[in-house]
């Protein structure tokens, strides 16, 4: 067996371990009779490559609403194939360099917009302000475009991600209620993410998650340009202002915005 299979497949059984602490105890939602189905060139990330890992963050409660997020029903990836596969050369570029990616965020069904748009509008619920936006008052989260009513998730080609050194280290379940910490304090002060060190947390609503602010230097620096110049060169183009977040280019659906549910039964209808 390769070095690359020998890591690729330790990967694989670090993703199974990160799935099934995602997984636990699901809560129960309100489901309509019918949903809208994905259409085929939808797919699940994990049929395209399963070395990837996913940490599907609004499947959780480890979010900045801080509870999960409606239209997730499964912590699945879903993404349209072309950004899945160009993801999957990606991931065999960073594994030869002792690295994997792992995946926060993929298709975000219109209707979990919607969700962050309703809480955005609550002011009263803050939550978990100290954590994703301490220095942001809840009144701007629209105005500095941290939240919107259309995503470019909703499209299918957009993916929030970072990266994972190998090996792969657990970093422990997220404890709900514990003390808040900034989502710009150092890496080892923060909630636990077993990802390289970026600067920030994954959507840290503060200037200091822009890709190349000056204020972020040295090894963090060189960890976002890393993901950054590893997606870029196949494809993807990175929102500015998070250093997460990558949309492959040319979408093939560029101008629609989907509403069926995050679910393996949402990309079986019609197959």
């Amino acid at each position: 067996m390769t070095r690359i299979a020998c890591l690729a497949r330790r990967v694989i059984v670090a993703a199974a371990t990160l799935l099934a602490v995602t997984t636990a105890a699901p809560t129960a939602t309100a489901r309509p009779a019918t949903d809208p189905a994905a259409p085929r060139d939808f797919v699940a990330l994990r049929t395209v490559d399963r070395t990837i890992l996913q940490e599907m963050r609004y499947f959780t409660p480890h979010n900045f609403v801080g509870r999960r997020i409606d239209g997730y029903r499964q912590p699945l990836c879903v993404l349209t194939r072309p950004a899945a596969e160009a993801l999957h050369r990606a991931q065999t570029k960073l594994l030869r360099q002792g690295y994997t990616l792992k995946v926060y965020d993929c298709y975000r069904p219109q209707r979990a917009v919607d969700h962050f748009v309703r809480w955005a509008k609550d002011l009263g619920d803050q939550a978990m302000k100290d954590e994703f936006y301490p220095r942001v008052d809840k009144t701007r989260l629209f105005a500095d475009g941290y939240i919107a009513e259309k995503s470019g998730h909703s499209r299918g080609s957009t993916v929030d991600l970072t990266i994972v050194k190998l090996p792969v280290k657990h970093a422990g379940p997220y404890v709900p209620n514990r003390p808040l910490v900034p989502c710009y304090a150092p890496q080892d002060e923060r909630s636990p993410d077993n990802s390289v060190d970026m600067g920030t947390a994954f959507d840290c609503f503060d200037t200091l998650s822009h890709t190349l602010d000056p204020r972020v230097r040295g090894e963090q620096r060189a960890n976002r340009l890393l993901l950054k110049n590893t997606l870029e060169a196949l494809g993807f183009v990175n929102l500015a202002e998070e250093w997460w977040h990558f949309t492959y280019k040319p979408e093939p659906y560029p101008d629609t915005y989907f509403d069926f549910p995050v679910s393996a039964k949402s990309l079986a209808h019609g197959r």
